[in-house]
């Protein structure tokens, strides 16, 4: 290579730069060589000098982002089995800012190019992602979708043992790919962690969703947080009530036995064999006492106070509840609950959604005939003797009977003007709420059979609706990125919580009512301060949609489902994952922890109930895991398979018995 491609080389680096000065000193002392001396011109200069400089030269080439990419890929997956994991996390950052690079400066039909030839690597895990980014058309669009935009302003993090790391330096150094290391550079993050690699089981947790800013969610996650239970609560209640009781009747056991065994006879064998019994009393006394205090709270949990107006209970319910806590049974690993499973047939595709009561009396269903059809289950299979022969719809709703099927009879709601998408009960059995595809939310009154209010606010479908665990305030969740909250006694919202990045798909309640927690198509989980509006902790680790989340009786732990079939429970204080649960192969629609908190049952698309274990997994420690490895973090205790029926809706009732209801579809 002579002399004279070198300078016009350098020359054109530094005009693009805008060197201008720099540019034209180069000049001037080249003009100076070429006067003072003939030798100079001819003077080659060292090949791997010559080398790099043509490298920069071709930086901005279209075809040097697909050259890079193709080579990096093979490499990825050509390395040994024991790193390949962990490389190829690399590459799908690198696939996505590499075309949007080319988009950036104008290149837009070898972008196209580059998309489509290595989109197949990443359509399963990503294909929502690249869904958005194939409208991506021209550099205005960068800007003007917040998705992409989000992705061009965040760094990725990576986590990455030292070898994987050294690895791959070794290689970009060797590729000389000056094109592949400015966007590793410029767009990736990696963690490096000494010792071996991670195992492939853990690969969710090891790389963050792009366009969080994991930064900023780092700071967030600092802000305190209460998760604690809410004082004098009705546990709380009845769990001084029952130390009280447990020690006056020690109290007076002691008495009685002090006075029987004054007035006993001396009688060797009687004697002995009523002191045996005595004992046998104490124990199994004992042992109520214990799983009563049990079956009252979580003990350990903290005490805060509300930061919203809660509604009075009425004396009536109080006493209700105070019942269904002394009478609940008490779950663990070896004592799995009863389960209660409803089965709609013959819904022709239309059931959209399925919620239970809080008894299980109840079950709701929203259709996308926009219709709104409520089951009591008393009813059920009971001959009704005025029963309706046609279904007149003239009327916003009407009270009807099916004689089909033994004369179920079920109760119709009209109103939306659009498909049903949730619905769910008030504590107490009195109230349901529906949300819809046409923007609003609806109450309904389950004793009148009537709407009573229709809430507007929302700009578009809402996914999802909750009633708090206290009654009187609800959330909702809406396809324009926000989540909501209403009091039923106020037709506009009381707070407006906006930060995700796409739909909000799901919303549920903490216990003590203070927060709100969000899942999204994002892939992010939200927590919510209810009295500011504020995000208080963001979940990151998921890597398809959010659909369903579940609080643990105490308030502690959080567990959320997702597209994929994986389930991730969560520690809301130091907002980190405790441990995915694999085991499911579809979307898990449906969580719910037991009253005690020692139990989660997730419902899937998949025709499946399971029973978890996260009592004893949120207790494992992570290096008790990594010695063991990742079996011991399958800890599902028990797989219910139905016929032909996803799981829709699940609910543990006070006294812990497992409601679930789903749709029969037909079998492939």
């Amino acid at each position: 290579m002579d002399q004279e491609e070198i300078d016009k080389v350098v020359l054109a680096y530094l005009d693009k730069r805008g060197f201008k000065q720099a540019g034209f000193a180069f000049q001037q002392e080249k003009q100076q060589n070429s006067k003072g001396s003939n030798t100079s011109s001819t003077a080659q200069i060292d090949p791997d000098i010559a080398k790099q400089i043509l490298a920069f030269s071709e930086v901005d080439s279209p075809a040097q982002y697909q050259e890079g990419y193709g080579k990096l890929r093979s490499w990825a997956y050509s390395s040994l089995d024991q790193y390949q994991h962990e490389l190829v996390r690399v590459l799908y950052p690198v696939f996505v800012h590499g075309f949007m690079d080319l988009v950036a400066k104008g290149h837009i039909q070898e972008a196209r190019s580059f998309f489509n030839s290595f989109r197949g690597d990443h359509d399963v895990i990503h294909s929502r992602d690249l869904q958005k980014l194939e409208g991506v058309l021209s550099p205005s669009h960068l800007e003007e979708m917040e998705f992409a935009h989000s992705l061009r302003q965040s760094k990725v993090n990576i986590k990455i043992c030292k070898y994987s790391y050294d690895l791959l330096m070794q290689y970009l150094h060797k590729s000389q790919s000056i094109t592949i290391i400015g966007v590793i550079n410029e767009h990736i993050n990696f963690n490096v962690s000494p010792g071996q690699p991670s195992s492939i089981a853990d690969d969710a947790e090891f790389v963050s969703l792009f366009g969080s800013g994991q930064d900023a969610a780092n700071l967030i996650n600092q802000k305190e947080i209460h998760w604690g239970l809410l004082e004098d609560s009705l546990e709380e209640k009845l769990e001084k009530t029952s130390n009280m009781d447990s020690e006056k009747g020690d109290g007076e056991l002691r008495e009685g036995d002090l006075e029987e065994n004054k007035k006993r006879p001396v009688d060797g064998n009687k004697q002995g064999n009523s002191l045996k019994k005595l004992k046998k009393d104490k124990v199994a006394s004992a042992t109520a006492k214990a799983s009563r205090a049990d079956n009252v709270t979580v003990s350990g949990a903290p005490r805060v106070k509300p930061e919203l107006p809660l509604p009075v209970i009425p004396i009536e319910v109080e006493h209700s509840i105070l019942e269904d806590l002394r009478n609940r049974v008490q779950l663990n690993s070896t004592a799995l609950p009863s389960i209660s499973f409803y089965t709609f047939i013959n819904t022709h595709n239309g059931l959209n959604c399925a919620s239970i009561s809080n008894d299980g009396s109840l079950l709701a269903g929203g259709f996308s005939d926009s219709s709104l059809k409520v089951w009591d289950m008393a009813k059920l299979g009971q001959q009704s003797q005025n029963s309706l022969q046609g279904e007149s719809e003239l009327t916003p709703n009407q009270n009807m009977s099916s004689s089909n099927f033994g004369g179920k009879s079920y109760t119709l709601f009209r109103g939306h003007a659009g498909p049903v998408h949730s619905a769910t009960f008030s504590p107490f059995g009195d109230f349901l709420l529906s949300s819809s595809s046409d923007s609003t939310i609806r109450l309904w009154s389950t004793k009148l059979n009537t709407n009573l209010v229709c809430y507007k606010g929302h700009n578009y479908p809402v996914w999802d609706v909750q009633f708090s665990p206290m009654g009187h305030y609800f959330a909702s969740a809406s396809h324009d990125r926000t989540a909501r909250i209403w009091s039923v006694d106020r037709i506009q919202p009381l707070r407006i919580m906006a930060g995700h990045l796409s739909d909000v798909d799901c919303v549920q309640w903490h216990a003590n009512c203070n927060y709100v927690a969000t899942g999204s198509s994002d892939k992010t989980v939200r927590l919510w301060d209810v009295q500011s509006g504020e995000c208080v902790r963001i979940f990151i680790g998921h890597r398809s949609m959010i659909l369903s989340l579940a609080m643990s009786p105490d308030g502690r732990y959080m567990a959320s489902g997702d597209e994929d079939g994986t389930i991730m429970t969560w520690d809301l204080a130091t907002g980190r994952c405790i441990s995915p649960l694999v085991g499911h192969s579809s979307c898990i629609w449906s969580l719910s922890f037991s009253c005690e908190g020692s139990l989660l049952a997730s419902g899937s698309a998949d025709c499946t109930v399971k029973i978890w274990d996260v009592a004893t997994s949120s207790k494992v420690s992570k290096a008790e895991e990594n010695k063991s490895g990742s079996v011991n973090r399958l800890r599902s205790l028990k797989t219910l398979p139905t016929k032909s029926t996803p799981v829709y809706a699940l609910k543990f009732s006070p006294r812990n018995l497992l409601f679930a209801a789903g749709a029969l579809s037909k079998q492939p």
